[in-house]
């Protein structure tokens, strides 16, 4: 990774059994040096536990408050407030949510700039790899047909208020999809050396195909846009299995 390279946060959710208490785990992220959270709700507990403790954050606005926040901080060092998440217009589940994205991140924006805190914390919303039509090779990235019409004017807002682009890769997915053309060190960053070249770009792990990919689509759009990964990894319930090579695709970074 670049100079460039944001800080490695982790994300913080609280569905299971005998969990550590909120200020608990801020402990664990300060004793092991984890500078950045990311939550997928405003729980109060955690935000209390979070005051003067430095580390930046990374807040969700849940799929399902997008209506009401489309119609209608304290000593928490607020680095970004992420407006839904992977929601696409082409996608059963989320696309209800889609007419509702940008109405509410303008809305959170005004409010945000409305207090003096403009450019302090940056509104942005998570997509996925399923917003691509091509990938492959990256440099002939480009969106989905279908997603474009929904994501050009996200990315337009995100330009003009200076914010990045949330992006949540999921490379070991992307191999147990593949498996015929995706080798498991390629996705679990332990491939020796390149593993994939695409004219001047070389690739040693799919992280960064993906994450280039994406970066990439801006040339197509005309826009200039910052990219950050918000979430690196695989999603909740994995079976049993696939644990240890998900403990590896995390500890291989």
């Amino acid at each position: 990774m670049d100079s460039g390279t944001q800080s490695i946060g982790v994300c913080y959710g609280r569905v299971g059994n005998n969990l550590p208490s909120p200020s608990q785990v801020i402990n664990i992220y300060k004793s092991n040096g984890i500078k950045g959270m990311r939550i997928y709700d405003p729980y109060p507990e955690t935000l209390q536990a979070l005051r003067g403790s430095g580390i930046q954050l990374i807040l969700d606005v849940p799929n399902v408050d997008l209506q009401s926040l489309a119609t209608d901080a304290s000593e928490v060092n607020f680095s970004y407030i992420a407006v839904g998440n992977e929601v696409l217009p082409t996608v059963d589940s989320t696309s209800r949510y889609a007419q509702f994205v940008l109405p509410a991140m303008k809305n959170i924006q005004s409010a945000i700039t409305s207090v003096g805190l403009k450019g302090q914390i940056k509104v942005s919303t998570a997509t996925y790899s399923a917003a691509l039509g091509t990938s492959y090779p990256p440099s002939n990235g480009s969106f989905n047909n279908q997603v474009s019409s929904f994501i050009k004017p996200i990315v337009s807002f995100l330009a003009e208020n200076d914010s990045p682009l949330l992006a949540n890769i999921y490379p070991y997915f992307s191999y147990t999809g593949n498996r015929k053309d995706i080798q498991l060190p390629y996705a679990l960053f332990t491939a020796p050396g390149v593993t994939v070249e695409d004219g001047r770009f070389q690739y040693q792990n799919l992280f960064a195909r993906w994450m280039h990919s994406t970066l990439l689509l801006k040339g197509s759009m005309g826009l200039t846009y910052e990219l950050l990964c918000r979430r690196l990894g695989g999603r909740r319930r994995e079976i049993p299995q696939r644990r240890l090579r998900m403990l590896a695709h995390t500890t291989g970074i």
